[in-house]
């Protein structure tokens, strides 16, 4: 049981005192996984346990008193001090007041927030302690009286006629809320939009080009509700600790517009971003990529790998795993024995053994890359190198004189080589290395609805000094390119070969941008180079041109 959950935790307070035993906790290890909620919150979604249980073993984790309350207990001029709004706002309730301390039952005692928001409104000092849930909403209605349910969605914005905010805030269901949210979104040609939670409401954020503007705001009542209506049509996959992604389709002048829908957890609910999907799939092989001479033979290199470390980097996970795949396709693997570490790596034209693992636990690691040595492959492919130990995995691979494949989700080139200097801190890797690939997705704008575009003046300051001679262009969208502006993908590449040169650079680096400008100082554009031809032919817009090279 060690080896699943670390001591004084959740799991280990419940398997201790017999409430649940190892297959219980295996089980609910394996719903975290999938789910990506807490080990509590996956074992009472199994029915392993109850709520009362998990509220138990979090005053035995953290130390602090477990109440069982009742309408006796409560001690009313306590209550007066606490607004209602308060209470219902943090969950809790008062218990006691004894001088200047005042006693209360919360729900989750380590919101530091509503310790703070006691003592402000009381003038006294807190003391907590840990309810069952349930018992702390009978005293809320008994105390304050029971909650009021607003009928009204609760969304204010100048953006809408009033019409328009009528229809959506007497749907609380939030769906009329999201079609015009959309509508608003293709209409005004957005590049993205935000559903921000901000404690008490969630700011609702729209922009274009590198500008942001709020354009309303929603009151965080059905904010929940909402939330899983989107991750419901939006068919949300890869749930981790962070987030989550997915696509939800919308119906405009009868054609599909389709929306990449993004999640990350926050304190106060999902932060919430839609942006137009346009739909490109990856090339299919290194020749669909329609690399230059020298970054083909750079790549063919590469493949000629035999030990060391190549690492593939992107600011998107996905395409970072589709190019790993080109790598696996193009090379020679039939005298070779090969490891895929992760979930989306290994998915090419060839088939490898995936080996699984549950990233949350350090102890867990060490054994499983202990046993993966021990099984001696000539190739181990790592997803995620991001972790101080899977790069080291990928190191001792590597001095066993194999190859090992790595990923390494990163926003350009400048951080990638900002983690190889922290690295070679902490292990022997520099002598290595075979080499770096940095790839880069660039929508392309669509021919049939571009037209002229003035950048800002902060779009200007990002942009290269020499305007093109035929200027700037951006896209609306129309029809023909299902309103997104764009007509599909260009990859672009960043594919640096480690020599003596380059190890001996990073042996004296302190800082990234001093192996860049080595690079860039021998003639080396990478990814820059190639955006700055795209964006002189208008093949793009100015808003791609700085997300592909912005540092």
């Amino acid at each position: 049981m060690n080896s699943l959950v670390k001591e004084g935790s959740i799991g280990s307070v419940l398997f201790n005192s017999r409430i649940i035993n190892e297959e219980d906790l295996r089980a609910a290890l394996e719903e975290q996984q999938t789910s990506g909620c807490r080990i509590g919150e996956a074992l009472v979604k199994l029915g392993t346990v109850t709520q009362e249980d998990i509220d138990w073993a979090l005053s035995n984790q953290l130390n602090i008193p477990f109440v069982r309350l009742n309408r006796e207990m409560i001690d009313k001029a306590a209550v007066e001090l606490v607004p209602a709004a308060l209470a219902r706002k943090f969950n809790l309730i008062p218990v006691f007041r004894a001088g200047d301390e005042i006693g209360i039952a919360l729900a989750d005692p380590l919101n530091i927030s509503a310790i703070e928001a006691v003592e402000e409104a009381t003038g006294c000092r807190v003391t907590v302690s840990i309810p069952i849930i349930r018992e702390l909403r009978e005293m809320q209605d008994i105390f304050y009286g029971p909650v009021e349910v607003p009928k009204d969605f609760g969304f204010t914005s100048t953006r809408f006629s009033p019409e328009i905010l009528e229809n959506i805030n007497k749907d609380v269901s939030g769906a009329s809320f999201l079609n015009y949210i959309l509508l608003y979104f293709t209409r005004n040609k957005l590049a993205s939009l935000s559903l921000q939670p901000l404690g008490d409401v969630v700011a609702v954020s729209a922009k274009t080009g590198e500008s942001s503007r709020e354009i309303g705001r929603l009151a965080v009542t059905y904010y929940p509700d909402l939330l899983r209506q989107i991750r419901k049509l939006g068919s949300l996959k890869d749930s981790s600790d962070v987030g989550a992604r997915g696509t939800l389709v919308f119906l405009y002048k009868g054609e599909k517009i389709h929306f990449r829908v993004l999640t990350l957890q926050g304190k106060s609910g999902d932060y919430l971003t839609l942006k137009m999907h346009s739909h490109a799939p990856f090339p299919a092989g290194i020749g669909e990529l329609n690399l230059s001479a020298d970054k083909l033979g750079r790549f063919r290199e590469l493949l000629s790998a035999r030990k060391g470390i190549v690492l593939f980097s992107s600011d998107n996970r996905e395409e970072c795993c589709r190019i790993i795949d080109l790598f696996l396709d193009e090379f020679d693997t039939s005298d070779k024995t090969v490891m895929v570490l992760g979930g989306k790596t290994g998915r090419g034209e060839k088939r490898f053994p995936r080996i699984s693992f549950q990233k949350s636990f350090p102890l867990e690691m060490e054994s499983l890359t202990a046993e993966i040595l021990e099984h001696d492959p000539h190739m181990l492919v790592i997803e995620d190198v991001f972790e101080g130990w899977s790069f080291e995995t990928a190191a001792r691979v590597a001095m066993r004189g194999r190859l090992a494949v790595c990923g390494i989700c990163c926003s350009d080139l400048a951080g990638v080589l900002g983690h190889l200097l922290y690295f070679q801190q902490n292990y022997v890797i520099l002598n290595h290395m075979k080499g770096v690939v940095s790839i880069k997705g660039v929508n392309v704008l669509c021919p049939h609805c571009r037209q002229s575009y003035i950048p800002s003046t902060e779009e200007k300051n990002l942009l290269p000094a020499t305007l093109p001679a035929a200027g700037y262009f951006a896209a609306n969208g129309c029809s023909e390119c299902g309103y997104t502006g764009y007509k599909g993908k260009k990859y672009l590449l960043d594919i640096i070969p480690f020599s003596r040169e380059i190890v001996e650079v990073f042996a004296m680096a302190k800082e990234s941008a001093e192996v860049l400008q080595r690079l860039e100082s021998s003639g080396y554009l990478g990814i820059q180079g190639e955006a700055v031809e795209l964006l002189n032919t208008g093949e793009i817009s100015p808003e791609e041109f700085i997300a592909a090279v912005k540092h």
